[in-house]
């Protein structure tokens, strides 16, 4: 079972992206739009105080006729956050996620922020993980039948 820095070492972009509380929900998509991404976390300096993702910005903005320019963060994240610590394998990431119906941990080492691993991250590394294992036995077939 792989530690869930492992999975963020093999991301290609590391980069966690974050949002003042204060900043407006407007700002939180746009930065979100650009970079491609469906979460930013919220801080306040280097504290985490929430999360926002695209579903807050269409359950609590759009549905409620609210406007994204005039709406703080603050009002719609999701607060406080679930995370994850470095040792915590993959299994043990899908299912705080399943359980609590997220989609995104940040991952801290004490205080420290060390990334943000979505629920994409862990399914692509658990297909990584079985096609390695059906290359191997598909090895060790091929190898029995003409050794």
């Amino acid at each position: 079972m792989k530690p869930v820095t492992q999975i963020l070492k093999a991301k290609p972009d590391q980069a966690v992206y974050r949002i003042a509380p204060t900043a407006s929900v407007f700002e939180a998509i746009r930065l979100m739009a650009d970079k491609g991404i469906g979460a930013l976390l919220v801080m306040e300096g280097e504290q985490i105080v929430g999360i926002v993702t695209e579903r807050d910005y269409a359950r609590k903005v759009v549905l409620l006729g609210r406007s994204s320019k005039e709406t703080p963060v603050a009002e719609i994240m999701d607060a406080p956050v679930l995370y994850v610590r470095p040792h915590f394998t993959n299994e043990e990431c899908m299912a705080l996620m399943t359980e609590n119906r997220v989609r995104h941990l940040p991952v801290l080492d004490g205080e420290t922020l060390v990334g943000l691993v979505s629920l994409g991250d862990l399914v692509k590394d658990i297909i990584s993980e079985q096609r390695f294992i059906i290359q191997q036995l598909e090895h060790y077939i091929a190898g029995d039948r003409w050794g």
